[in-house]
This record gives structure tokens, sequence and C-alpha cells, in this order.
């Protein structure tokens, strides 16, 4: 398998199994719904510069926040931050499975590191 199929098939996994544990927790939908989207803010970058956009959009878009906050979350008992983990979780596996990938500084948006897979 060439590894921009393992992204995406990695991105698959990842979306699922955040998505199937943020559930079988009870957690809301509505909620679900009303934050998948929200790192998608961090383009908003963009439109002060390339640079400006790749840094914020990549912030947002790697396992580092979500990870960190659902640390957060577990360790002081802050069950809305593990919630909000899994959506986060959730958005950057379903942007791997959908070809999105991290962006270059240098480069258009649409090429990203799963284009150059």
């Amino acid at each position: 398998m060439n590894p921009r199929t393992l992204v995406r098939a990695e991105g698959a996994v990842v979306a699922a199994a955040a998505t199937v544990t943020y559930a079988l927790d009870g957690r809301s939908l509505l909620v679900f719904l009303a934050v998948i989207l929200l790192p998608d803010a961090s383009m908003a970058g963009y439109l002060h510069s390339r640079r400006v956009g790749a840094i914020t959009y990549n912030a947002v878009h790697t396992y580092v926040g979500p990870v960190v906050l659902a640390a957060v979350g577990v360790l002081t008992g802050t069950g809305l931050a593990v919630g909000i983990a899994l959506i986060w979780t959730a958005h950057i596996g379903a942007d791997r499975l959908f070809g999105y990938g991290l962006k270059y500084a240098d480069r258009e948006f649409g090429d990203t590191h799963v284009q150059r897979l």
C-alpha cells in the first residue's frame, strides 16, 4: 500500500475511533455537530498571508493539541475537555481521510503533505 493510502486509512481509523469513543461515552451529538468544523476557523490566517495561514492551520491540525487537551481533561476530571479533544481528533482524522494535510508556507493551500505522498 502506498503512503498516501496509508495516511488516509489511518485518518479513517482515528476519526472512527474518536467518534465512537465520544458516542459511547454518552456525549451530546449536538455538541459534536456544533464543534466538528471549528478547527477549520484556523484557515482565517490565510487572510493575512500564506505563511501565517500555514502556521495557524498546522497548529490546529496536528494531534498534539487534542492529545494535550485530553490529558489535561483526564488529569483534572474535566469531561468537557476530553469531549472537545475527541471531536478535535475526529476532525483531524476526517481531514486526513479526505486527503487534507498540513500546509506549506511557500505553496498553494491545496499543496499539502498528503498530496506529496
